[in-house]
């Protein structure tokens, strides 16, 4: 009778160095699949990440201190010094005697306005006798006669010693030397060359107020 060689027992598989070994529901699932079904697909369950700390908000730097910035020093107030000083004015003369003295004095005021001259800027002041439109002027109150004065409306008439008191100021004084007796007239001529702003015109004779002068004219005004 033939003799059949032996069948070689199989041996399961042994995995080699590094293969780990199967587990036994792996193999129970290869061995036995669904019957009518494709082999199952096993799908590894994904696995949720761990939220680590979130990072932190990046914080200010620290707002550095200013240094205060001195405020400048105010400049020094200028020292005031001495004002400018008054331009004198201008002296004419206008030859005349004590008698004739006013008559020449109202002829200078008619240059003098008829040059331009406004009559508020004009003041006329007498050493002796009052003018006559001053003792009209009175007539109506001493009040309203100095008045008018400040008003600057006219040519005003006064004593030249009551306007001096009175600090009576204008741009042209026209001085009437109609007395020559004591030192009236010099005191006259002072105070009116500190009141006249720009023109003093004196009517008489220049020795009886002490002042150096000769024989003027009319068209010296003009």
């Amino acid at each position: 009778m033939p003799v059949f060689p032996e069948e070689p027992e199989i041996h399961e598989s042994i995995p080699g160095p590094g293969v780990p070994f199967p587990r036994e529901s792996d193999a129970q699932a290869l061995r036995t699949p669904a019957a009518g079904s494709a082999s199952p697909v096993v799908t590894p369950k994904a696995v949720p990440a761990v939220p680590g700390p979130r990072p932190a908000p990046p914080r200010p730097a620290p707002p550095q201190a200013r240094r205060p910035v001195p405020s400048p020093r105010p400049a020094p107030a200028p020292k005031p010094g001495p004002g400018p000083r008054r331009q004198a004015p201008a002296v004419r003369y206008v030859a005349a005697g004590v008698r004739d003295a006013l008559e020449r004095a109202d002829e200078a005021v008619d240059l003098l306005l008829e040059s331009g001259r406004p009559p508020g800027e004009v003041l006329v002041l007498t050493v002796g006798a009052p003018h006559p439109w001053q003792q009209h002027e009175l007539s109506f109150g001493e009040e309203r006669y100095w008045a008018q004065l400040a008003e600057g409306g006219d040519v005003f008439y006064a004593d030249a010693a009551a306007a001096l008191a009175r600090s009576a100021r204008r741009e042209v004084v026209v001085l009437v030397v109609n007395d020559g007796a004591g030192t009236r007239a010099a005191d006259a001529y002072r105070g009116a060359l500190g009141r006249a702003g720009e023109l003093l015109v004196v009517c008489g004779e220049a020795d009886l107020v002490g002042a150096p002068g000769g024989p003027g004219s009319r068209a010296v005004l003009a």
